[in-house]
């Protein structure tokens, strides 16, 4: 029985009881408690909402730095670092690719004090393809616990790369990196952190 085959008070009409069933009768009744509230109900529709563009942004004063926006809260994710310059030597590079690491990952690593203790320390060997793609990963040690941390650094090795070119630093091209896990299973390069 639908809620609209009942009466104006919430009752069922008479003519609906079936009196020789004994459990129609309380069957009815539950199905009029539980539709007592429905019914068409008539709303409004939502009035349209004009797009209008949104005000320009207020300069900042000379000499104040202004903290950018949240990517989060702006719904956007952050731009990749600018492309890379010529590393002086592996050192540099190193650097470069750890900030890189950082940038593209933003949302699974961290930046600041290493926690301690620290949930896992896994360490990758990165072997790269002269235009700075990697060519080859190796786990050169896997924490006793957690895991599943060096796939995560893998992929964040994998998200961030090519790396920049590598022609003009000597062989082997590779340099390895440490990754610095906290409780939340976000990363910080050991190289940022020297």
């Amino acid at each position: 029985m639908s809620c609209a085959e009942l009466n104006g008070r919430g009752r069922i009409p008479s003519s609906a009881v079936d009196r020789r069933h004994p459990g129609t009768l309380a069957c009815g009744l539950l199905i009029a408690m539980l539709c007592a509230g429905c019914g068409p109900t008539l709303r409004p529709a939502p009035a349209p909402v004009e797009a209008r563009p949104l005000p320009p942004a207020e300069a900042a004063p000379r000499g104040t730095a202004t903290a950018p926006a949240s990517p989060s809260a702006a719904g956007a994710t952050p731009r990749p670092p600018a492309p890379y310059r010529n590393a002086r030597d592996w050192d540099d590079y190193r650097q470069q690719a750890a900030r890189r690491l950082v940038a593209i990952n933003h949302a699974t690593s961290y930046d600041g004090p290493v926690p301690e203790p620290l949930l896992a320390i896994p360490v990758l060997e990165i072997e790269l393809n002269g235009d700075g793609s990697v060519r080859r990963i190796h786990v050169m040690r896997k924490p006793t616990q957690a895991l599943d941390t060096v796939q995560l650094a893998i992929a964040a090795v994998q998200r961030a790369a090519p790396f920049g070119s590598v022609t003009h630093l000597p062989r082997p091209w590779k340099f390895t990196e440490t990754f610095l896990f906290d409780e939340q299973r976000r990363f910080k390069p050991r190289t940022l952190d020297l």
